[in-house]
């Protein structure tokens, strides 16, 4: 599986972005895909991750009401849609694709569930 990340930028606090992941290859086993970030000499940090099957979402509180992710299962991609964003949230976001984990524990938060991961595409938010 390959994961293609784009959509990043450089956007003013407050603004938008769409962020998109298209998956290629042996995309039919998908679980779930997660979106995850990472900060200059930070963790990784989980944002968010949709169930392949049933569209079903789970976010953390930190961009709960700010962050969506939605599915294009025609076009095996995944978006990640990122509103009123913040400086904090200057990062490079990855896509991951989780193949292993199913059922309910598919919307997992933990990085080691993922499979296989995008290269990263790189948000700066301004102040």
């Amino acid at each position: 599986v390959q994961l293609q990340a784009s959509g990043g930028g450089l956007v003013e606090a407050g603004g938008s972005l769409r962020l998109s992941c298209a998956a290629s290859g042996r995309t039919f086993s998908a679980s779930s895909m997660g979106w995850f970030r990472q900060a200059p000499g930070k963790e990784r940090e989980f944002v968010g991750v949709i169930s392949w099957k049933d569209g079903v979402a789970y976010y953390p509180d930190s961009v709960k009401d700010r962050f969506t992710i939605f599915r294009d299962i025609a076009k095996n991609t995944v978006y990640l849609h990122l509103n009123s964003l913040k400086p904090e949230d200057t990062a490079v976001y990855y896509c991951a694709y989780c193949a292993t984990v199913s059922g309910h524990r598919s919307l997992t938060t933990v990085p080691g569930d993922y499979d296989y991961w995008g290269q990263g595409t790189l948000v700066t938010v301004s102040s």
